[in-house]
């Protein structure tokens, strides 16, 4: 089968593989100025923390090089900016323009642009040497990706060996009477929520359902094992609702 010939997810929609990459892009062109608002409401607050659980087990050190993979709008590479110094260097990427000018904008009011550097890439090839970044992060990107194995071996091709991932993205509660409450939660607000702020209730539609049709925690790790990642194992973060996953390149 032709990839025109494919059909992926976008939401509980059925679209061409070609379609998903420019629909996922509108959303983020929608929402790009009011991101973080957005984010701060509808998690409560808790991304901060689960972002700054996932800086502190990047391991990041004085000298690395760092990729803040679908980076949006900086606040992990603000942190890697400073904790990488004068003598490393951080990329943002993402392949939203709009989220990219935001993160830039970012980067440069919070007097990171001395070692940061921003690149509009797709995740799925990305253009970078062989055995570049220390570390790679991605956060709540992975699963707008539309061939993430593609994406996972890339991401693996350009660590150094020695690196590692960290994939934090939303999961699967791990029980009923919280999945089930999630699903009101998530399915009743978040439209309402987009709507008010935004004046976009599709998009965080769109992200209600882009969440059950991601890979679970098992079947991620797994998928990391497959592209080749070694020592893969993932943390669940707010009863299943967010899993962060790590794995090292050897």
């Amino acid at each position: 089968m032709s990839d025109n010939d494919k059909v992926t997810h976008f939401g509980y929609q059925q679209v061409p593989w070609q379609e998903k990459q420019q629909k996922v892009a509108g959303v983020f062109r929608s929402v790009a100025g009011k991101y973080d608002v957005m984010n701060d409401l509808i998690s409560m607050g808790s991304h901060r923390i689960l972002k700054r659980m996932t800086i502190e087990l990047a391991g990041i050190r004085p000298g690395h090089k760092v990729l803040d993979l679908a980076g949006g709008t900086g606040d992990l590479a603000i942190k890697f900016s400073r904790l990488v110094g004068e003598t490393g260097q951080v990329v943002l990427a993402d392949i939203n323009d709009a989220m990219l000018e935001v993160g830039r904008d970012r980067l440069i009011d919070a007097g990171c642009s001395h070692n940061t550097q921003v690149a509009q890439v797709n995740g799925e090839c990305l253009p970078f040497e062989d055995n570049t970044f220390h570390c790679i992060t991605i956060a709540f990107g992975l699963r707008n990706i539309t061939d993430k194995d593609a994406a996972l071996r890339s991401m693996l091709r350009v660590l150094k060996p020695g690196g590692r991932l960290l994939v934090l993205e939303f999961s699967t509660p791990t029980n009923k009477a919280l999945a089930k409450a999630y699903d009101t939660y998530s399915f009743a607000v978040w439209p309402r929520l987009g709507k008010l702020i935004v004046n976009d209730a599709d998009s965080y539609q769109y992200l209600a359902e882009s969440i059950r049709m991601h890979p679970d925690q098992d079947t991620l790790q797994g998928m990391m094992d497959d592209a080749g990642f070694a020592r893969t194992e993932y943390f669940n973060m707010l009863g299943g609702i967010v899993a962060l996953h790590r794995g090292f390149k050897f």
